[in-house]
């Protein structure tokens, strides 16, 4: 059995089209038929993120923690319980393509890193835009690390202590953990997940901090100062 988990604070208006997408990629031919369950951490929802989850008869498991971290936990070891193999790891503002747990799953490592893309950037300036794409290469071999976009094995989790408590950066915490433990990390560029350039935060130094900051470095230097956009901040250009 394979699993896709969801950490969800007040989504109401966006996590639908990102279980539709889900539930799409759940049908995908390559999985030959083998289950897929969903499972969306409710932390600290006082909207109808809840009613659109039974609507979509998702696994819903509450938390009351108010941490991105402590919701990805406790949706994995939801998940684990239920039997899942493989792991794969979106947010509720994002829409996954067709092929991603299929594709995540053939990569046959221990855990799988992609890459993001942006459906809408809103008011944000050309050069946010710009500097974004300079900085998120889209190639195989990559250094990214997005909650957005990745996958891990039941078995690699468990070795690498799973997702730590951390209302930041638990992503790249639980890969770097992963490669300490020996297992292989497929960093590669398809497929690709679509995520939201909101400017309101759910989890904090998340991506939308991050796409905010990113416009405050070039609002005092041009885009074509040299800044890219890395894995863990914004770095000077090759210092990813």
């Amino acid at each position: 059995m394979i699993a896709a988990i969801v950490p969800a604070h007040n989504e109401e208006r966006l996590i639908g089209p990102c279980l539709q997408a889900l539930q799409s990629a759940a049908r995908h031919p390559g999985l030959a038929g083998e289950a897929v369950a969903i499972v969306v951490a409710l932390d600290r929802c006082s909207d109808a993120t809840a009613a659109v989850c039974r609507r979509f008869g998702v696994h819903a498991v509450r938390v009351e923690a108010g941490c991105v971290g402590v919701a990805r936990a406790v949706a994995s070891e939801h998940a684990l319980s239920l039997g899942a193999r493989w792991i794969g790891c979106t947010d509720a503002d994002s829409r996954v393509p067709a092929d991603w747990l299929w594709r995540q799953v053939a990569c046959e490592a221990g855990a799988f890193c992609g890459v993001v893309s942006v459906d809408d950037w809103l008011d944000y300036p050309p050069s946010v835009r710009q500097q974004f794409l300079l900085g998120e290469r889209a190639q195989d071999g990559h250094h990214h690390v997005h909650g957005a976009n990745m996958g891990f094995s039941a078995a690699a989790y468990r070795s690498s202590g799973g997702f730590l408590p951390l209302a930041t950066g638990e992503d790249v915490a639980l890969i770097d953990a992963i490669q300490r433990s020996g297992a292989r990390v497929a960093r590669l560029a398809a497929p690709q997940v679509v995520t939201s350039a909101r400017r309101h935060a759910r989890a904090s130094h998340g991506f939308s901090d991050f796409l905010k900051r990113l416009e405050r470095s070039i609002g005092d230097t041009p885009a074509s100062s040299g800044l890219a956009v890395c894995a863990t901040g914004i770095k000077p250009a090759g210092a990813c």
